[in-house]
């Protein structure tokens, strides 16, 4: 079993792979999308859940999001035949660090995917050079709430505190519009789901020949997170602006390839 099925199987029951409530994304997403008619990038998109509920609330709105994950792109076209919104969603699949796209967009989002790119710095520069005048970044990331093991750096990389990290993304060139930081139900429903989603498929499938490695993943999934950094990690949501005037670059924005249009 790789890790793109564990992963789907995982958040099953959580489309949503951040720790977000459902009124934590609709709050999010609504202080990100302008009014009228704009365009809609997720870099890391996975199962593009962020994007089908924008695309479902904003009829005027069209959307790209970029994955490596083949099965997440074929959940995302799937759902999005389902919810009627398939003829404004196009998927690329290519790592989102180097994707690029003829034209920008009015809001970019990347939420827990910002090891993608090495990091919420690396992220918002890679944000940068896809955001067309006016536009916004809506990324998530997770910070310190207290001391770090050796152990939860390991998992978790190199994070910051909180003050620290909205020092960083300032220092950046990005003034904060929005934001959420979840709260400990957030975060610890997310690990359940997560847990126990995994755990919940091994036990419904006894003959399979992966299930042994399903539940050991459940388990070692839920003993980092109790054991390593349930107690110092939090979760940061920000919408952000650039602070100084948008200059045109030619980072992001070429020819595109590795695109498949929904339905196909």
């Amino acid at each position: 079993m790789d890790r793109q099925t564990i992963s789907a199987l995982a958040h099953a029951d959580h489309p949503i792979a951040a720790p977000l409530d459902d009124d934590s994304v609709h709050r999010l997403l609504e202080r990100g999308i302008p009014h009228g008619d704009a365009r809609v990038l997720d870099l890391g998109c996975g199962g593009a859940e962020w994007l089908l509920r924008a695309l479902a609330a904003h009829p005027r709105l069209t959307a790209e999001g970029v994955d490596v994950s083949e099965r997440a792109l074929a959940r995302a076209r799937a759902a999005a035949g389902r919810r009627g919104v398939e003829d404004r969603l196009v998927l690329h699949r290519r790592s989102a660090a180097d994707f690029t796209a003829p034209h920008r967009f009015d809001l970019v989002l990347c939420v827990g995917s910002t090891h993608a790119f090495g990091g919420l710095s690396a992220t918002l520069a890679a944000a940068r050079g896809h955001l067309a005048p006016g536009g916004r970044v809506l990324v998530g990331d997770g910070y310190w709430t207290g001391t770090p093991s050796a152990e939860a750096v390991e998992m978790l990389g190199d994070l910051t505190d909180l003050p620290t990290t909205l020092d960083r993304v300032a220092a950046d060139g990005w003034t904060p519009v929005g934001g959420h930081i979840s709260t400990r139900g957030e975060l610890d429903g997310y690990e359940w789901s997560w847990t126990g989603s995994l755990a919940s498929w091994a036990l419904d499938h006894p003959t399979d020949p992966d299930r042994a490695q399903a539940l050991e993943a459940a388990t070692a999934h839920r003993d980092g997170w109790l054991r390593a950094y349930r107690d110092v990690m939090g979760f940061l949501c920000l919408v952000l602006r650039p602070t100084h005037p948008w200059e045109p670059s030619a980072a992001g924005v070429a020819s595109a390839s590795g695109v498949s249009r929904n339905p196909g």
